[in-house]
């Protein structure tokens, strides 16, 4: 599932452009102008992240991110601020209010981005520890074993997450993005055609057994583990 992104921002011009951004790099955009606001769309829909600007009326951000750090349901969710604050002190003040990261305008999208991403992945939750069995492969995330049809499949660490994230979540096309940001975990910058590369190293070890044409190439969009012929 796509990350959802709560924008906390008041000056409307600037929440549309956060929501542009967060959406064009997959992600959902949730949006509210004031702390209000931001806990209607928390009780709807717990974001993944908040994007929480520094200057909001009547509750200041640092304000609301002590209240998010407090509350149970949103303790564990990292927070951006944006701020135009670019003193030192003010930064720090930022992060001891619960802030993951501080981010001082103006920005490039390039930039708030990569932020994002590198948040969400130091939050990626640990993968399941059951047995998933899919399309005649079966991988043993306990024992860190993958086999087909009682063929043993020798598979690197990295192509172990990849393909225990496809296993568990098949039928649905990921794009490079959304699997850096669900596989590599704490891995921050890392270019996306990493995961082509990976994703040959990974189809290479399933050809053996001929099970490399569970991971499809989706053109222009991502990658797809199905058992359906393409």
């Amino acid at each position: 599932m796509n990350a959802k992104i709560l924008i906390v921002e008041d000056e409307p011009a600037i929440a549309e452009l956060l929501a542009f951004n967060v959406e064009q790099a997959g992600f959902i955009a949730l949006r509210a102008g004031d702390a209000e606001a931001a806990w209607q769309q928390i009780r709807l829909h717990t974001p993944n992240l908040v994007l929480l600007d520094w200057m909001l009326p009547q509750t200041s951000g640092v304000v609301l991110a002590k209240q998010l750090r407090a509350d149970a349901r949103t303790a564990d969710v990292p927070i951006i601020m944006l701020t135009a604050r670019g003193d030192e002190r003010d930064k720090v003040l930022g992060l001891e209010s619960g802030a993951d990261d501080y981010i001082t305008k103006p920005f490039s999208p390039r930039e708030l981005m990569a932020r994002i991403r590198a948040v969400l992945r130091r939050n990626i939750p640990a993968m399941p520890d059951e047995v998933v069995s899919v399309g005649g492969v079966e991988l043993s995330p306990v024992s860190h074993r993958v086999t087909a049809h009682g063929q043993s499949i020798e598979l690197g660490p990295t192509e172990f997450r990849l393909l225990q994230f496809f296993m568990t979540h098949p039928e649905r096309v990921y794009s490079r993005t959304q699997l850096l940001d669900q596989v590599w975990g704490t891995q921050v910058f890392v270019e996306e055609r990493t995961v082509d590369v990976h994703i040959r190293r990974l189809r290479a070890a399933l050809e053996a057994a001929k099970k490399d044409g569970l991971i499809q190439t989706v053109r222009g969009s991502g990658y797809r583990f199905s058992c359906l012929e393409n």
